[in-house]
């Protein structure tokens, strides 16, 4: 074996050492002779490599056991046996690791002599001390780990002691995904749209949220008049027995409206006709007494809300006409600091009046635009300007074949034939007035059309709609009906309603198994705030996991268009006496960050939430 890559004749390796002392004491009791160490047994036959990959064995007289069966997948890398490197420790406090035949070996070629000038191993200590240290560091703990490292050579392996107990290091990049947790979002953003209705699921029961009890209907509400909140645990165990829960659940459901006509539903108004011709007919429809009644109460309660909101005492309301919707919010709200109001859709007629009876507003979308445009460059202009040139020969193609008349240009076509086209003046002014009011009537029933009117020129906003006799409809199913006022808070000539909540317990199929599903409907108009005390209450109820699907109205998408200029006051509004959780003033004075979209999911994971709009 001496002859053989590989291997070498001065020493043993101290694991084989112990492998055959284990292997003797093992086949001593079977009268079986071992002698050699593994990998160089009688066993092997002529051709065979003592363990793959290897030298081959030359052809030997070897008798009885069995054949050593080569490894096809094997490699010098995972075959050859490791050998253990011993750590020395010196008087000088350096760590050094040598191998413990090496220095048998030494030690019998040398004799007893000392051995501290030596080249060819360390110098720093004699080698009797050194060995007497590495063989008392070989048999202090046996319960060591032990992990291969290729030597410079790339012949040997070697090996380096662990300790079991010390964990095992790992770079940033591979603990960064499992150690670090996501951040916690405890607030999404706030949604200023009506919704129709909210579908919640969970894997907990919902059931407390139905069938409340009379004393608990009737403290829900009264809490609600009296603007009183309880405060509820981080987590409840039983939600169901929770009588505050349940108290405040029914508090979250109430809102305020006016009209209110029972068999007949007032909201939404836009796009209702359908819906309100299967209703019964309307008795002040041919009555014109009747009609100018409804219109003398409704004007009261829409200046009862105006001087509630400007008091502080109402932070917002919505006036729901059938062709526009109208946000009004108090000082304070959306990072405001005054009065605001929101109407959409709107025409340029509708604009026209509003200019004729002194209202300044704005058009947040279009003058956003306008500054986007401004910070294109050339090149980007340059392709804005061909789409618009695109869109307006489509125009005048159609307008063309509308009228049966022919354009500007071929009208004067036959100038050009006499080269005196250059000479004659061409009605540019008129041409880009038609234009300017052509791109005006495009925006008409868009979402692009919101208008914003701030500050004393919402007082102006009110009287101008008390005595709009477009707000009402001439014709149609809404013929002589006022608009909906919704609120949060009471106002005069207002009614209370509740929102209608169903709970039922379905199951899902997730993978191949069913999971029992819990889920609470809403329905009817949901305003901001409402939605935001629902999903509190369900965060300690639903132990924070759950999830919503929310359905908007939506020409109300666009209120969440962020488009108030006078933001110096804001943050210093007192809105404390508004009617509203605090916790949902805090929210709702920040500014909605969602443009013209709304929210369409909201899932709370771990008292985290995550949204879609």
């Amino acid at each position: 074996m001496s002859d053989q890559a590989g291997y070498s004749p001065s020493f043993k390796r101290p694991s084989e050492i112990m492998r055959m002392r284990m292997k003797r004491a093992r086949l001593s009791t079977n009268g079986r002779d071992s002698a050699d160490s593994p990998g160089q047994s009688d066993s092997s036959p002529s051709c065979v490599r003592p363990f793959s990959p290897g030298p081959l064995f030359s052809t030997l007289n070897r008798t009885g056991g069995g054949i050593k069966r080569r490894n096809p997948f094997a490699s010098l890398e995972n075959t050859y046996s490791p050998r253990k490197k011993l750590v020395i420790y010196n008087d000088d406090g350096n760590v050094e690791a040598v191998d413990l035949n090496q220095i048998k070996a030494s030690s019998e070629k040398e004799g007893d002599g000392d051995m501290s000038t030596r080249t060819d191993c360390p110098t720093f200590s004699p080698l009797s001390s050194r060995l007497t240290k590495a063989e008392k560091w070989e048999d202090k703990d046996v319960s060591r780990k032990k992990s291969p490292s290729f030597s410079e050579d790339e012949s040997l392996f070697e090996e380096e002691e662990e300790d079991v107990n010390i964990p095992l290091l790992k770079s940033p990049n591979s603990i960064a995904p499992a150690s670090i947790a996501p951040p916690v979002c405890t607030q999404y953003p706030a949604d200023w749209s009506l919704k129709t209705r909210l579908l919640f699921t969970s894997s907990v029961s919902l059931s407390w949220a139905e069938k409340p009890k009379a004393q608990e209907e009737a403290l829900g509400l009264i809490q609600h008049c009296r603007a009183q909140f309880t405060s509820l645990p981080h987590s409840l165990q039983d939600p169901k027995s929770c009588s505050e829960l349940r108290c405040a659940f029914q508090q979250s459901l109430v809102y305020w409206q006016h009209p209110s006509i029972p068999w007949i539903p007032l909201f939404p108004r836009i796009n209702a006709d359908r819906r309100l011709k299967s209703a019964k007919s309307s008795p002040w429809a041919q009555d014109t007494t009747l009609q100018q009644s409804l219109m003398n109460e409704w004007s009261v309660s829409l200046s009862s809300l105006y001087s509630l909101m400007k008091a502080r005492l109402c932070p917002y309301f919505y006036l729901c006409s059938y062709q526009f919707t109208v946000l009004f919010r108090a000082a304070g709200l959306a990072g405001s600091g005054s009065i605001s109001a929101l109407i959409s859709p709107t025409t340029r007629g509708l604009r026209e009046a509003m200019k004729a009876e002194g209202i300044e507003f704005t058009l947040p979308l279009v003058e956003e635009r306008r500054r986007s445009k401004e910070l294109l460059t050339p090149q980007e202009e340059e392709k804005e300007k061909a789409e618009e040139c695109c869109e307006l020969q489509e125009d005048d193609a159609d307008d063309q074949g509308n009228n049966g008349e022919d354009d500007e240009d071929g009208s004067l076509s036959w100038l050009k034939a006499m080269g005196v086209q250059d000479k004659i003046k061409r009605p540019d002014n008129i041409t880009a007035q038609l234009r300017k009011e052509g791109s005006a009537v495009s925006l008409d029933h868009k979402p692009e059309s919101v208008v914003c009117v701030e500050g004393p020129h919402t007082f102006t906003l009110i009287n101008f709609l008390i005595n709009c006799k477009s707000l009402v409809a001439a014709a149609g199913a809404q013929t002589g009906l006022p608009p909906t006022l919704l609120a949060p808070v009471a106002f005069r000539g207002a009614t209370m309603h509740t929102l209608k909540a169903r709970s039922v317990n379905v199951k899902s199929q997730v993978g191949s198994a069913y999971q029992n599903i819990s889920s609470l409907e809403i329905t009817g108009p949901i305003l901001p705030t409402t939605l935001h005390n629902i999903t509190t209450l369900l965060r300690p109820a639903q132990k924070g996991n759950f999830s919503a699907t929310l359905y908007t109205h939506a020409p109300t998408a666009v209120m969440n268009t962020h488009a108030t200029k006078d933001q110096g006051t804001a943050g210093s509004v007192d809105l404390s006496s508004c009617g509203l959780h605090p916790v949902s003033v805090e929210q709702f004075k920040q500014p909605s960050s969602l443009g013209k979209t709304a929210l369409t999911h909201i899932s709370m994971n771990n008292y985290s939430y995550t949204w879609k709009n």
